[in-house]
This record gives structure tokens, C-alpha cells and sequence, in this order.
């Protein structure tokens, strides 16, 4: 299966066969991006070197291996992405027979952004936020009276003669 999804780079299979081939063709991918001997081996040793076979003109015609292709085109596609190579999507089809959730599983293109990660606040930190915010506003209560209390101390800094000094 994983063969076939190096291959095609989309196939559609059952949710629970997804969930497996997923993480090993993602180490697959990883150990592609590293690009030397000793992984390309290690890849030929998992997966096995399945030959590419298009059909032209009614012929059977050879276009390369599976690893050929994971090390060609897949590993350097990835290079900027740390992870998550792969993606999972759900169909409404059913499989006829067992009717079986039928998802479609796809390496992503190289086109594909990053997702962002979401920052989430934890309770404690959202009832902090909550407390923080109804704080200012009894302060800004505050706040009109402290320009009044101010505000008799200039009247008698301006009453003051220069020339005297208290």
C-alpha cells in the first residue's frame, strides 16, 4: 500500500489501513530528505523496489522504481517541511461489501503551506484574563477622581508669589 502511495501519491483505502500506512511512509519520506546510500538501502530494505510500469501505445513501459522516485521527486519536495507529509481525507463513499468509512490518503504538494499553530489558553490563564480585564475597570473609576485631587493643589501653586518661598 505504501508502494502505491509513493507511486500515484493518492490512493483511497479504509480509514484504519490509512492510520497505519501514514506514520511509515512519512519515515519513508524522512529517511528520502536525508538522500544518501546507507538511507536509500534502508528504504529498498522496508518497502522493496517495485518497478513503475505506464502504459503507452497498448505496451507495457518501464518509468523507474518506487525508490527511484521516493529519493528523486519526494525527498526534495519536502526539504523545508519538517513534517506531516501526508493527509487523510474522508469520503462519503462506503465500501461496497463490509461498507466500510472509505478515506482518501495523499501526499501533500509542494504548493501546500504549513499549517499555523494555534496558541490555546488553558483555563486558569483564560479565568486570569477575565479577572485581569474586570480589574482596570473599578481603576478607571478611580482614575477621574486623582485629576480632581490634582486639580486644588495647581489653583494654589498658581496663587503663590513668585518671589516667596515656603
Amino acid at each position: 500500500m505504501a508502494q502505491s502511495l509513493i507511486e500515484h501519491e493518492k490512493i483511497a483505502t479504509t480509514v484504519q489501513k490509512a492510520k497505519e500506512v501514514k506514520p511509515f511512509v512519512e519515515k519513508l519520506i524522512t529517511l528520502a530528505k536525508k538522500g544518501k546510500l546507507q538511507h536509500r538501502r534502508q528504504a529498498i530494505s522496508l518497502l522493496g523496489n517495485r518497478n513503475i510500469v505506464a502504459m503507452e501505445d497498448g505496451e507495457p513501459v518501464k518509468k523507474g522504481t518506487v525508490v527511484g522516485k521516493l529519493f528523486s521527486e519526494l525527498g526534495p519536495r519536502y526539504l523545508d517541511r519538517p513534517g506531516g507529509y501526508t493527509r487523510i481525507v474522508r469520503l462519503s463513499l462506503r465500501r461496497l461489501g463490509d461498507n466500510g468509512e472509505l478515506v482518501l490518503l495523499q501526499l501533500l504538494g509542494a504548493d501546500e503551506p504549513l499549517k499555523k499553530e494555534r496558541r490555546r489558553t488553558s483555563k486558569k490563564r483564560a479565568r486570569g484574563k477575565a479577572k485581569a480585564a474586570a480589574a482596570p475597570a473599578p481603576a478607571a473609576a478611580e482614575t477621574p477622581e486623582e485629576p480632581q485631587a490634582q486639580a486644588p493643589e495647581a489653583p494654589e501653586a498658581a496663587t503663590r508669589e513668585p518671589g516667596k518661598e515656603s
